[in-house]
């Protein structure tokens, strides 16, 4: 059992799981603290203690949830985000095929009202701009959602409750689409951002969101992708008895391939929803079968860790004494807990390469390793590029062709290691 609530000035320990409310909680796994995963600092900042907080993975034995409990201030978290979804061509093109499958299986979206909570720089919304909606973003992050509005995608510069819905509803009229892509892992209170959305949504409409799959995690030890920021790791089976208390319906899943692996699931309003697709049996098979709704599962999933991160530091250690050096591309949320927990630093890592300007300029949270343009491979010229944004590895590969043909060798950690 876990302990009842505890707090501190910038985060708390809740003691109760998000999804059913129980404190049969134990921990299943725990990751080597951190500060949080997007922490970027300037270089006048780099005096400044950042501080680390827990990254301990716990199950609920009433409902298979798998959580964080160690909950960051979100305003520390969100307020000063440096993520932009418009950086990637990756997902770019996903959010343009996105919008196209949501409108095609319910229908156009003509004059009525799409709403995206977490909707970043708006590259989601254009598409549904594109096929004619009224789009409004919601999104806390202060920088990226003044560029938005500058680019023309009206966003509130707020968290998502239940008030602002009812604000929503009443300035604008119902949704018929309500998308969150991640935020349903990024929210400590989930059941009050569905309530928010079921005050949105119109008879007709549809909540749709995108997560990173626990079963994706699990099989391929994504376990990078377990930082504060994320403190749910959703599966279908607890996720369904979820929106049914709420008076709604999950009535489809499927798997897309963002993060190495997500779901995109459909929820409506359970007076208007059709019959429950066979998707989502599929997928609560599937869960049984791996064994995710099993503490023991994911206490077996620590011994798999330990021995990736044994083979990486072998790895860096035999190309050190020989001299080589290495920088890393990519600094993605998950570069974060990879490197803390594989112990990894600036005496590995000269520099790390990140395509975002967002992210250029700044040191990585609590190891202040600088991040760089892409031109600073061919200036300094590293003998190996550790991947971190190894969910985008293909593409970085291909672009970078030149590093290759000048001696160069990826190093693709995840979910295997594998040496180009």
């Amino acid at each position: 059992m876990i302990k009842p609530d505890s707090v501190t000035s910038k985060h708390h320990r809740r003691g109760t799981c998000r999804l059913c409310g129980s404190r049969n909680l134990e921990r299943v796994l725990s990751l080597t603290p951190t500060p949080p995963a997007n922490a970027f600092v300037s270089r006048d900042e780099l005096s400044a203690e950042q501080h680390c907080y827990p990254l301990d993975l716990h199950f609920c034995n009433a409902c298979g949830h798998v959580q964080l409990l160690d909950v960051v201030d979100p305003g520390e978290l969100f307020s000063n985000y440096v993520y932009v979804s418009g950086t990637s061509p990756v997902f770019v093109e996903h959010f343009e095929e996105y919008a196209m499958t949501v409108t095609s299986q319910f229908g156009p979206v003509d004059d009525r009202l799409v709403v995206e909570i977490g909707s970043n720089d708006g590259t989601l919304l254009r598409f549904f701009r594109d096929r004619g909606a009224e789009i409004l973003g919601i999104d806390p992050a202060r920088r990226i959602a003044a560029q938005a509005n500058a680019n023309g995608v009206k966003t509130l510069a707020e968290f998502f409750t239940p008030g602002l819905a009812r604000e929503i509803r009443r300035e604008y009229g119902a949704a018929k689409v309500v998308a969150a892509n991640n935020v349903l892992a990024h929210a400590d209170d989930l059941a009050a951002i569905i309530d928010g959305v079921a005050t949105l949504l119109a008879d007709d409409g549809v909540l749709v969101f995108e997560v990173s799959y626990l079963a994706d995690v699990y099989q391929n030890v994504l376990f990078d992708t377990i930082y504060h920021e994320h403190l749910d790791y959703h599966s279908v089976k607890p996720l369904a008895p979820f929106f049914d208390a709420r008076g709604l319906r999950l009535t489809r899943v499927e798997r897309v391939a963002p993060h190495g692996g997500s779901i995109r699931c459909y929820v409506q309003p359970k007076a208007a929803a059709p019959a429950i697709h066979a998707s989502v049996r599929w997928c609560i098979t599937a869960e049984e079968d791996l064994g995710l709704d099993r503490a023991e599962t994911f206490r077996q999933f620590g011994e798999r860790i330990t021995g990736l991160g044994s083979r990486l530091r072998s790895e860096l250690k035999s190309i050190s004494a020989a001299g080589k050096t290495v920088a890393a591309y990519g600094a993605p949320a998950k570069a974060t807990t990879l490197m803390y927990h594989f112990q990894l630093n600036a005496a590995q890592i000269d520099f790390i390469v990140d395509d975002s300007e967002w992210k250029q300029g700044l040191y990585s949270p609590g190891l202040h390793i600088p991040v760089v343009a892409s031109s600073e491979i061919y200036r300094q010229r590293p003998d190996y590029l550790l991947v971190l944004a190894w969910n985008f590895a293909d593409p970085i590969i291909a672009k970078h062709q030149a590093f290759r043909d000048a001696g160069g060798t990826f190093i693709v950690p995840l979910p295997e290691m594998r040496f180009i």
